[in-house]
């Protein structure tokens, strides 16, 4: 994810680096938002059954192991889909599906960074870029 535009030399910092950080960090902080809704489902919720622990369990361990793969080409993906699965958490108290849309809101504002830094690194206009051949 590195490479610059053919007529551009790369950035003098990586700029993938740094996303790759806010992403990892991202997905700790769903993870603790999700584990802070276990008092809601127990307390004002349905109760806490064997299915919503385990679902909530699972779901934080996949967030904090989905940290590791931020290098992959397919780690946005696995983000955006592990917010549908905080969504889909909804069947067990309404809050865990306003968690997903509040946490889907900044995965689409990521989105939306991610082009725009490869698009101005495509056009030469990230700090340290120079025109190759002058």
């Amino acid at each position: 994810m590195t490479s610059a535009h053919p007529g551009f030399t790369a950035p003098t910092a990586d700029p993938w680096k740094g996303l790759r950080g806010v992403m990892s960090g991202l997905l700790i902080l769903q993870a603790i938002v999700v584990g802070l809704a276990f008092p809601v489902v127990a307390k004002i919720g349905g109760g806490l059954t064997p299915s919503s622990v385990a679902y909530l369990s699972t779901l934080i361990v996949a967030l904090v192991l989905a940290c590791g793969y931020q290098s992959r080409r397919w780690a946005l993906p696995l983000n955006c889909g592990l917010t549908l699965l905080t969504i889909v958490g909804g069947v067990f108290h309404w809050s865990i599906a306003v968690i997903g849309l509040i946490f889907a809101l900044v995965w689409a504002y990521i989105i939306y960074i991610k082009r725009d830094v490869s698009q101005r690194m495509a056009n030469g206009q990230l700090p340290g870029q120079e025109p190759i051949g002058d």
